[in-house]
């Protein structure tokens, strides 16, 4: 990947480092969270499978130290310097799909000061975008209350930020993406339906339906609502019988629609076809919907922008120089120094209590408190990381763990808290 993802200030830091001597320092940065999104009640880590090789391939071609150069950008010792980069340090951090709350040291990046402080731009832009749309698809699975849901938000956004959010989604427990790309890249499951083009593509839409069962068999949904529901549904069961596995609503009152639609596929002797709804779905949509006879949700334009939080307001900050803390005392701003350790501590049933976090130690171990930080790179290499399957199963329990009001769609506190210990 390009290094040009680099901010411009990152390099003035980088040069103005290397001349006075700085650059070699010993340094510890921190990604952390300072609050959530307004309304939520936990973040969930997501970006740090996929960030682990975007550092390792993190590299300055001739051509952009060449170009860095020529614009004045760089002198000629840092263009010398960027042109042998390597992230030679270590960064650990929350397995992906754990859960975060104010003041959890998400992720810690150790090296000397001019190769960590160059990743800034990489690790936030990666983390941000991940972990706000992963905690979106989180609150929109608990709302589907066990129904499938599937992500079908491509169009709505940035074609590698659709991949990325449908890795995403996946993570927070989506069942499917209608994007093929990311199935491709991370063997997410895929699913899709026909537009109103198809439909309207054909002369009359007993046509439409006829070629599209055809080449796909009855095990495919059929998109209803191009001109009269009931007349499509009636459309649909009389070409592909009452064997159709799916129909879906795009539009319209879908809570009564949804129950409209059951009781005629019924009438039509179609039991067993499901009823898949989408167009502008959110997890408030989603719940409101609980009651109806709904058995997948198609989520898009929501799901992709982190419906209503596009950023998960992670920051990336230097706490610890040569071993010493160093914090950041700026109104409203201000840091807690020094490399951190977290456990989780739960109750014997189960049930997360607290997250305690120290600096410059490691907290006194009780029964069932459970370490947060894992390693991803050490000495720039990867360590041994879970699959996006086994973050996805974590990532679940995580969410079984917290108390039930900390899944409450409402505005609330944080569903545990968290205890920062300074160093002393």
């Amino acid at each position: 990947m390009t290094a040009l993802l680099t901010d411009h200030y990152e390099l003035t830091m980088l040069s103005a480092a290397l001349k006075d001597g700085t650059a070699d320092r010993r340094c510890v940065f921190e990604v952390f969270a300072r609050r959530l999104p307004s309304g939520r009640r936990y973040g969930v880590v997501a970006g740090t499978g996929r960030l682990v090789d975007l550092v390792r391939e993190f590299r300055f071609t001739e051509a952009e130290v060449d170009h860095l150069r020529s614009r004045g950008v760089v002198d000629d010792e840092t263009a010398a310097w960027l042109s042998t980069y390597r992230f030679t340090g270590d960064i650990e951090g929350y397995g992906e799909g754990e859960l975060y709350f104010p003041g959890s040291p998400i992720l810690t990046v150790t090296g000397t000061f001019a190769e960590c402080v160059l990743l800034e731009t990489l690790i936030l832009s990666v983390l941000n975008h991940d972990s706000a749309i992963a905690a979106a698809a989180a609150r929109m699975v608990t709302a589907a209350r066990g129904r499938t849901v599937i992500e079908m938000g491509s169009r709505r956004t940035h074609e590698e930020a659709a991949v990325a959010a449908a890795r995403a989604a996946y993570l927070a427990g989506f069942e499917y993406t209608s994007n093929l790309e990311a199935g491709f890249r991370y063997g997410i499951p895929t699913a899709g339906t026909a537009a109103h083009a198809f439909t309207l593509l054909h002369d009359d839409e007993p046509a439409a339906f006829a070629s599209q069962v055809a080449a796909l068999g009855k095990d495919t949904t059929l998109l209803v609502d191009t001109y009269d529901i009931s007349q499509g549904i009636r459309n649909a069961i009389a070409v592909a019988g009452p064997e159709l596995r799916a129909i879906r609503l795009d539009s319209g009152d879908l809570s009564v629609l949804a129950q409209q639609s059951r009781d005629l596929l019924n009438s039509l002797g179609a039991t067993e076809t499901k009823i898949i709804v989408s167009g502008d779905l959110d997890e408030y949509a989603i719940a409101a919907l609980a009651a109806e006879p709904v058995d997948m949700y198609g989520a898009g334009t929501a799901v992709v922008v982190g419906s209503g939080a596009p950023t998960a307001g992670l920051v990336y900050k230097l706490v610890e120089v040569d071993g010493r803390p160093v914090v950041k005392r700026s109104e409203n701003k201000a840091t807690v120094g020094g490399r951190k350790t977290a456990v989780r501590r739960h109750k014997p049933t189960g049930t997360a209590t607290e997250e305690i976090v120290v600096s410059q130690g490691a907290a006194e171990r009780q029964l069932g408190d459970r370490l947060l930080q894992r390693p991803y790179l050490v000495a720039g290499e990867p360590a041994d990381l879970p699959t996006l399957a086994e973050s996805r199963a974590h990532l679940r329990q995580c969410l079984i763990s917290i108390p039930w009001e900390g899944l409450k769609l409402s505005a609330g506190d944080p569903a545990i808290p968290v205890s920062v210990i300074p160093a002393s």
